[in-house]
């Protein structure tokens, strides 16, 4: 099957305005559908199963009140030293996860959903990517969790904003830290039998 003739509905089930601005990026304007589903209700200790399982689930949450759209769920942790962490409860959590992970390597596990409501098919697939973080004094830590950045964000960082300027170096994709993995979403779309310039404004 190849669907090329004619544009589709592509709905994000995600309120990430950073994932929203990827999309927006390479030419896809998305629907947004918030999912508001419990995370805290999923409980799994591996870093992988944990976000593609998040990503199915809010993706499943939005897809009944669409017909024949593409919709796509995403969620992203961050591990160090094989600790899972999403977004800081709190600035004094923020700061301490900061103070445990400048000058190590984590890794950002995004998980991705992509549910075909015309061919009632999904695929399932998860991003890994290494952040190299730079060894920063307490007194920045403080000054970045002021600012309210890293509460918003899974790993207490947003690569796309001040926290690019304590990553020293990235081994993988680079959209997939900022929370949805640009060449992935193109090989789920084609996996799919779509072509990517369907969904091009």
């Amino acid at each position: 099957m190849n669907n090329t003739s004619s544009k589709f509905q592509f709905v994000l089930a995600s309120a990430s305005p950073a994932r929203l601005k990827l999309l927006r990026m390479v030419g896809i304007e998305p629907t947004v559908c918030k999912s508001d589903f419990d995370e805290d209700s999923i409980q799994i200790e591996d870093a992988e199963e944990l976000v593609k399982t998040l990503a199915r689930c809010k993706g499943e949450t939005v897809a009944p009140k669409f017909n024949g759209a593409l919709v796509l769920g995403c969620d992203s942790v961050l591990t160090v030293n094989d600790r899972i962490y999403g977004k800081p409860e709190s600035p004094q959590i923020a700061i301490a996860r900061w103070r445990g992970m400048r000058g190590k390597m984590g890794k950002i596990y995004t998980g991705h959903a992509l549910i075909d409501l015309k061919q009632q098919r999904q695929i399932v697939l998860c991003g890994i990517t290494n952040v190299h973080f730079a060894n920063i004094s307490d007194r920045t830590i403080e000054a970045y969790v002021a600012t309210g950045e890293p509460l918003n964000c899974a790993g207490s960082f947003a690569l796309e904003g001040k926290g690019g300027m304590f990553v020293e170096k990235i081994e993988g994709c680079h959209s997939n830290v900022i929370g949805l993995s640009l060449p992935l979403l193109y090989q789920m779309i084609e996996k799919l039998g779509y072509n990517v310039t369907s969904f091009w404004n």
